[in-house]
């Protein structure tokens, strides 16, 4: 098992530069778990996609089910006190501390294209651009 932040789900999920990366990353460990802030943070990618003009209003939609379904089940909630702690230690944000918290949680890694998340927890994360991006 494996945590990944929004922006993996995001690089497999809508073609790009990190897309290969993010595709080895579901080879290398197909059991992805993720807090449930993702589908905030996701929505957030797809209406910037839109607004950019570089996806219709239709495709992100279903680009947007396609995403909930394929991490049904594998989405956990995170203890707020943990995430506080985290991101007062590390000067990282709340919303990118619930991501360490539940592979701290889960005794996993977490995969993140985020090098601020990379730098600050060493041991915890590990870089998308691992996966040859």
């Amino acid at each position: 098992m494996i945590v990944v932040d929004t922006n993996v789900i995001a690089y497999f999920w809508l073609p790009g530069d990190f897309t290969a990366a993010a595709e080895e990353a579901l080879k290398y460990d197909a059991n992805w778990a993720i807090p449930y802030l993702w589908r905030s943070e996701f929505r957030n990618v797809l209406v910037t996609y839109v607004r950019a003009k570089r996806l219709k209003a239709g495709d992100a939609q279903a680009i947007y089910i396609n995403a909930e379904t394929m991490l049904r089940g594998r989405e956990y909630a995170v203890t707020g006190g943990a995430t506080l702690d985290l991101a007062f230690k590390s000067n990282l944000s709340a919303y990118d501390c619930e991501y360490i918290a539940l592979a701290e949680d889960l005794d996993c890694k977490l995969i993140t294209a985020d090098k601020k998340i990379g730098k600050a927890f060493p041991k915890r994360a590990r870089l998308l651009s691992d996966f040859g991006a």
